[in-house]
C-alpha cells in the first residue's frame, strides 16, 4: 500500500510540473478557461453573430439589401455552411472532453440453478462505478482541443465568407436581371424603328422608288429584330429564374424588378494600407488552418511520450437490490497506470510527418490565399480604370451613331441614301444602346468585386 501510494504521488507530483512549466496553461484558469469548450451549443448565426455586408449600402438600393436580407434566411448553401461551424464546435467540445474525468455505471443481475431444479436458484446483483482521468501532462489532448477550436474558428471564417458571397452574388444577379430588362427594351424599340422603316420602304416601293431587293432587306433584318426579341427575352426569364435561386425562391421567373440600374459607388481613396486585407474572411479562414497544423503536430509528438493515467473502481455484489450499496459489499480499486510507447511499427512517427506536411501544406495555402488576395485588388482596381475609359468611349459612340442614323432615316425618305446605309447605321446604332447598358452592369460589378477583395467598405 505504500509504494501504491507513492507510484499515486509520483504521477501526480511529474503532472503537477509539467503544467506548471507548460506555458499554454495559466494555472490561475480552470481546464475549461485554458481551452475554449462552449457551454452550450447554439446555431452558427448565434455563434458567429450578425454578419452585415455594409458595402452593399453604397449601391443606395433598398430593394437590393431587402433581398439580401432573404437570402441569407434562405439560401440553401448559407445553411450548409451553417452547419459546418456547429458540426466544428461539437467537434471541439469532444475533443475538449478528454481533458474531464470520465464517469461509467454498471448494474447486472446473474442468476444460477439447474432446468431439474435439483439445484437450489440463486441471483446476485452487481452495481460497478468507475471513474477514470489521463493525465496530459505534455500537452497532447490540449493540442488537440487547441486544433478542434481553430478549426472551428476557420469553418466561422467561411461561414462569414460565405454571406459576403452570397450577397456579392445576389447583387450580381439583380444587376444582370435590370441590364437584360433594359437590353429587352433596346430590342424591342429596334424592333419598333425595322417596322417603321419596313412601312418607309413599302411606300416607296409601291410608288416605284425602291426595288424588291430593298423590301426583301427590310423585311430579313425585321425577322432578324422578331428573333433578337425573343432570344433576349429569355433571356431575362433565365437570369430572374438564377436570382429567385439565390434567394430559395421557386424559380418561375415572376420576380418584379425596377428597370434602371443603381448608380456606382465612388472609387476607393489611394493609399489604402494593404493590412486591410486581414479583414477578408478567406484570409481569417486560411490563418487559423496554419493554427489547427501547428496545433496537430504538437499533439503529434505528444502521442510518441508516455501517457499516465488515474483510474478508481468503487462495485458492490448482493443476493438483493438494497443491500448492493451495504458496506460489507463494496469493493474499492484505486490505480494509477503508466503508458509508454515502445514498438508501434512506425504508426507515430509516420502520423508526426504526415503533420509537418499538413503544417507545410498549411502555410503555402494561406501565402497563397494572401497573394490570391493580393491579385483579386490589383485586377479589380485595374478593371475599374479600363471600364471608365472604355464607358466615355461607348458614349461617345452611342451619341455620333445615333446622330448618323437619324440622318440616314432622312436622306432616304428624301431618296438621297440607299436602304443598305440605313440599316447598317441602325444595327451599329442599336449595338451602341447594347454596349452603353453592358457597360453599367459591368462597372456595378467589377465594384462588387472590388469590395469583396478589400473585405469590406473603404
Amino acid at each position: 500500500m505504500k509504494r501504491f501510494k507513492s507510484a499515486i504521488m509520483s504521477v501526480v507530483a511529474i503532472a503537477l510540473v509539467s503544467c506548471a512549466n507548460n506555458p499554454a496553461i495559466d494555472s490561475n484558469k480552470t481546464v475549461s478557461e485554458a481551452i475554449f469548450v462552449p457551454e452550450a451549443w447554439v446555431t452558427a448565426a448565434e455563434s458567429v453573430g450578425e454578419v452585415t455586408i455594409e458595402w452593399l449600402e453604397e449601391f443606395k438600393d433598398p430593394l437590393l439589401l431587402k433581398m439580401i436580407e432573404e437570402g441569407k434566411s434562405n439560401n440553401l448553401d448559407l445553411k450548409i455552411a451553417s452547419g459546418n461551424v456547429e458540426r466544428a464546435w461539437v467537434l471541439a467540445k469532444q475533443a475538449g472532453a478528454s481533458l474531464q474525468p470520465v464517469a461509467n455505471l454498471a448494474l447486472g443481475e446473474t442468476s444460477s440453478g439447474s432446468a431439474s431444479g435439483d439445484i437450489r436458484s440463486s441471483r446476485q446483483t452487481n452495481l460497478t462505478a468507475q471513474v477514470s482521468w489521463e493525465i496530459d501532462i505534455w500537452g497532447r489532448i490540449r493540442a488537440g482541443s487547441r486544433a478542434a477550436a481553430d478549426s472551428a474558428r476557420s469553418a466561422e471564417a467561411d461561414y462569414r465568407f460565405a454571406i459576403h458571397s452570397l450577397g456579392a452574388s445576389i447583387a450580381k444577379a439583380y444587376f444582370i436581371v435590370i441590364e437584360a430588362k433594359i437590353q429587352t427594351e433596346v430590342s424591342r424599340k429596334s424592333l419598333n424603328i425595322l417596322k417603321k422603316t419596313m412601312r418607309i420602304v413599302n411606300v416607296k416601293f409601291e410608288n416605284g422608288l425602291a426595288s424588291s431587293q430593298d423590301v426583301s432587306l427590310a423585311r430579313a433584318q425585321l425577322a432578324s429584330a422578331q428573333e433578337n426579341l425573343i432570344n433576349v427575352e429569355s433571356s431575362k426569364r433565365q437570369a430572374i429564374r438564377s436570382l429567385e435561386l439565390l434567394l430559395g425562391r421557386y424559380p418561375n421567373a415572376e420576380l418584379e424588378l425596377p428597370d434602371v440600374l443603381p448608380n456606382l459607388p465612388p472609387s476607393p481613396p489611394a493609399n489604402l494600407p494593404s493590412s486591410i486585407l486581414e479583414r477578408r474572411p478567406d484570409i481569417i479562414a486560411a490563418e487559423r488552418n496554419v493554427a489547427v497544423a501547428f496545433s496537430s503536430t504538437e499533439a503529434a509528438k505528444a502521442a510518441a511520450l508516455p501517457s499516465f493515467s488515474l483510474t478508481s473502481t468503487i462495485g458492490g455484489a448482493s443476493g438483493g437490490l438494497s443491500d448492493v450499496l451495504d458496506a460489507n459489499n463494496v469493493v474499492w480499486q484505486l490505480a494509477a497506470n503508466l503508458m509508454v510507447p515502445i514498438f508501434d511499427q512506425g504508426s507515430i512517427a509516420a502520423q508526426i510527418e504526415i503533420s509537418n506536411i499538413e503544417q507545410r501544406q498549411a502555410i503555402n495555402s494561406y501565402v497563397k490565399a494572401a497573394l490570391n488576395a493580393f491579385s483579386d485588388v490589383e485586377s479589380n482596381l485595374d478593371l475599374g480604370q479600363v471600364l471608365k475609359r472604355r464607358e466615355s468611349y461607348l458614349i461617345e459612340a452611342q451619341q455620333e451613331i445615333n446622330n448618323a442614323h437619324r440622318l440616314a432615316i432622312r436622306l432616304y425618305e428624301e431618296g438621297e441614301s440607299d436602304l443598305l446605309d440605313v440599316l447598317i447605321l441602325q444595327q451599329n446604332a442599336i449595338a451602341a444602346d447594347s454596349n452603353s447598358v453592358a457597360i453599367q452592369r459591368s462597372l456595378l460589378e467589377q465594384r462588387v468585386n472590388l469590395y469583396l477583395a478589400l473585405g469590406g467598405e473603404w
